[in-house]
């Protein structure tokens, strides 16, 4: 996996649990859910990535 990508997926998870927090704490569920969203993604591309280098090697 490369540096960006393992970057730019960290990036998405931590904006994602922002996003969670900040809905959470302001009774927003539309922005909670939507935190939720983009951490499951991220979390969906690292594996993917973690596969592809699975395969490289």
């Amino acid at each position: 996996m490369g540096l960006e990508d393992k970057f730019n997926n960290s990036a998405e998870n931590t904006t994602g649990k922002v996003k969670e927090g900040v809905g959470r704490a302001t009774d927003n569920e539309r922005l909670e859910t939507e935190g939720r969203a983009d951490q499951t993604r991220a979390n969906i591309k690292q594996a993917g990535e973690k596969i592809k280098d699975a395969f490289r090697s």
